[in-house]
Formats: structure tokens, sequence, C-alpha cells
């Protein structure tokens, strides 16, 4: 039994605006506009990291094309570093980030109920847990039950988001002077861009979890090209939108923190309802993007399974349902764990060198890739698309090592251990049954 191609062009849209769009928009214009100090720079690193991660889309577009197949970037690293590199990704996707992320998201999406409702702490993991079942409970009754409710909370995410910037500009609830002086060189240039770069990184973080479920993507190879396309250009417009209606409602000035600016926007917008308003639309937000987390990360288990890199029943499909459910209940498994044990933020903190890394390395493979014959979608510009994003990625790369130095590096030698792992028990096994 074989995954069903079942998605279309806007479930997959859906599937990168949903999962891209979190608690980030809300929390990193503050630290960016601190960092750069004037809107003119906030908007070229905008413009500039949207243009690195469409640069990052388009290659991403090719691999897909390429492989159509269940898995995103375990399979472009097999395909062109073989099943070594692609089993340590796999490892570090399925032991530590995808549950520590899917943790994270949980843990904020309740920590912000908790602020509406009051919640206590013990009360807020329970919401958390259950918040994580829930979703991961859609996913494994069907994959259309799970597209259909993405695409409605991505429509309800971007339309809040929409909203939200008509209002504030249109009935002038702010002050144009805001952005004025539009253009002031920062005194320390390197550290505000530094600050603002990594900043932007993370807010598109994700834009390549899509090609996780190429393998139940009608026309792959047209159209997961498209919606990367499609969701990174709107993802960029709603971010530079977002920044500009808060900076045009918050003077730079009085931010009292990140955490605070869209609390002050919201205040301005909607009185001292403004914190819960603004809490609700965070819940709704983060909630869209766990459906979109929980929906595409379970398959790069099944794929390793396929592969005979992990046990083999977590590459088997419900009989019923035809989706893989004990892919999905694992990671349900392990972000309840890691809920309970309040430590996903230390993960995050620790593996986000090794993602971007990874993803990086992906990219790279498409110069390994392309001395195979191929008749599909191609990169457009390459060499330059690649060379331009991995340029960039190397530049965010020192950056966080230079800001995080023992924490990125703490975090590369645990994914390292995966290799220990391949080595004598999947790879070993593997050898043994031929």
């Amino acid at each position: 039994m074989q995954l069903k191609r079942q998605f279309g062009l806007w479930t997959a849209v859906a599937l990168i605006v949903g999962q891209v769009i979190a608690v980030g928009i809300f929390l990193t214009p503050a630290g960016m506009a601190k960092s750069v100090g004037s809107p003119f720079w906030l908007l070229v690193i905008w413009l500039l990291l949207g243009a690195m991660t469409l640069s990052g889309a388009l290659c991403y577009g090719e691999l897909a094309s390429r492989f159509p197949e269940a898995g995103g970037s375990y399979i472009y690293l097999r395909e062109a570093f073989g099943k070594g590199t692609a089993f340590v990704y796999g490892w570090m996707d399925l032991v530590v980030l995808d549950p520590g992320l899917t943790a994270f998201l949980a843990a904020g999406l309740a920590s912000y109920a908790g602020y509406i409702f009051q919640f206590s702490q013990f009360g807020q993991k329970a919401l958390a847990i259950s918040v994580i079942s829930f979703i991961g409970l859609i996913n494994i009754l069907g994959a259309k039950i799970s597209a259909n409710f993405l695409k409605t909370l991505t429509l309800l995410k971007v339309g809040t988001l929409l909203f939200i910037i008509a209002y504030g500009f249109l009935d002038g609830f702010g002050d144009w002077k805001n952005f004025t002086p539009f253009f002031t060189a920062p005194t320390d240039t390197f550290g505000a861009l530094a600050g603002g770069f990594v900043g932007a990184f993370i807010a598109f973080a994700g834009w390549w979890e899509v090609s996780r479920v190429a393998g139940e993507i009608e026309r792959p190879e047209k159209n997961l090209p498209k919606a990367l396309g499609l969701g990174i250009a709107a993802i960029t417009v709603i971010y530079i939108l977002t920044s500009a209606v808060f900076f045009y409602l918050v003077p730079v000035a009085n931010v009292a923190s990140d955490e605070t600016f869209a609390a002050q926007a919201g205040e301005i917008l909607f009185g001292n309802t403004g914190g819960i308003i603004f809490a609700s639309i965070v819940v709704v937000s983060v909630f869209g993007s766990l459906c979109a987390y929980l929906m595409s990360a379970p398959r790069v288990y099944y794929a390793m399974a396929q592969d005979g890199l992990f046990f083999k029943m977590f590459g088997e499909l419900h009989p019923l349902l035809n989706t893989p459910h004990r892919a999905i209940l694992i990671q349900v498994c392990l972000a309840s764990i890691i809920v309970l044990s309040g430590t996903f933020n230390e993960i995050l903190s620790y593996f986000f060198f090794t993602v971007v890394f990874f993803i990086g390395l992906t990219v790279a493979g498409l110069f390994r890739l392309r001395q195979r014959d191929f008749e599909g979608y191609k990169t457009p510009l390459y060499p330059l698309t690649p060379i331009f994003y991995l340029v960039l990625t190397a530049i965010i790369l020192l950056l966080i090592a230079l800001r995080n130095p023992l924490q990125s590096f703490f975090g590369l030698g645990i994914v390292l251990l995966g290799i220990p792992v391949y080595l004598f028990i999947f790879n070993k096994s593997k050898s043994s049954a031929h």
C-alpha cells in the first residue's frame, strides 16, 4: 500500500504558509527593528531574506520534481550523498527536532491560551499535550480531513493578519511620523544586520517542510515548484506589511520588549482587550502551524522505514485510513514527553545551527544531482540561484555560531551520534539481510 496523491496546489501552498507563519511574526519585528534602527534596513532585510528563501525554494522545487516521494530533505540527501547522510538528518528530525519543535509550538499556544483563561502551569501542559494529541488524531484519521482542516486554519490566520494590516492603516490608529527618518545608518552595522538577519531567517524557517509530503501531492513536478514560489512570495508580503503596521502603530523607541510589541499594537487597535485579542490570534496562528507540522514531519520517519533505516512498522500505512499512523504516533508521544519535561527551548537553541546546515547541504546536493539526466522542472538561473542561497546560508551559520558557539557545536555533536547508530544498527541489519 502506497500513499495516495490527493493534495492539490492550494493544499501545498496552505502547508507552506500555515507552517511558516506562526508566533515568529509577532515577536521578531521588534527585535529586528531595534537592531537595525530604521524602517529602510528592516525592509532590506525582509526583502533579502525573502529572496534567499525563494532561491532555496526554487532549488527544492527541482529536487521535488526529480524525486516526487514522501520524505523531503531526507530523500534528496539520500540521492545526493547516500543513505548515511540521509540517516543522520532523519535521526536529528526524529529524536530531537520534530518533537522539540512540536512541543515548543504547543507550549507556546498553551501559554497564550493560559493568558486568556488564566490556566495554571499544570493546566497549560495538559492543554499542550491535548492539542498535540488532537491534531495527531486528525492526521491519522485521513489526509483529506487534515488537509481541509489545515486550509481552513491557514485562511483564518492570513485573513486575520490582513484585517489587522487594513484596520491599522485605514482607520488611522498610528502615526506616519514613526517611519521617519526612513533611512538611518546603524551605529554598529555588523551587529545590527546580524541580529536582523537571524531574526528574519527564524521567521521564514520551515518553508522546506512541504517537500516531505511530495508523495501525496498531485503532479508534484509542477505543483510543488508553484506552491513554493507562491507561498514564499505571500509570506514575504505579509511579513513586510505586518512589520509596517506595527511600526505605524508603535514607535520603536516605545517598544518595551519583543513579547510586548504585538500586545502594545493590540492595545492601540482594540483598547484594554487588545492583549486578549492578540493572544487569541496567536493561538489560532500556532494551531495552524502545529497542524501543518504534524502533517508533514512523520513522512520522514515513514520514508526512513521504507528504506530499511528505521523500524519496519513505522513504514506501514493504516489498512483503512491509508495514513502513516505509527509515524504520527511516535511524534505525538515524543513531543508530549518533551512538553512534560519543559526542555523544548533548549532543544531548539541547540539544534538550530544543525538544521540550517542540513538545509544548506540539501541545496548543495543539487550540484551533484545535476550530473544525472533529467527532463522536468529546472531551477531558474542555475547555478546562480543555489550559489546565492548557499552564500547567505554560510553567513547565517557563522552568525549563529558566533552568537551561541557552545550550543551550536554541542547540538552538532549530538546529531553526529547518529553515525554509530547507523553503522552498528540499521546499516548492519540491512547488510545482513542480503
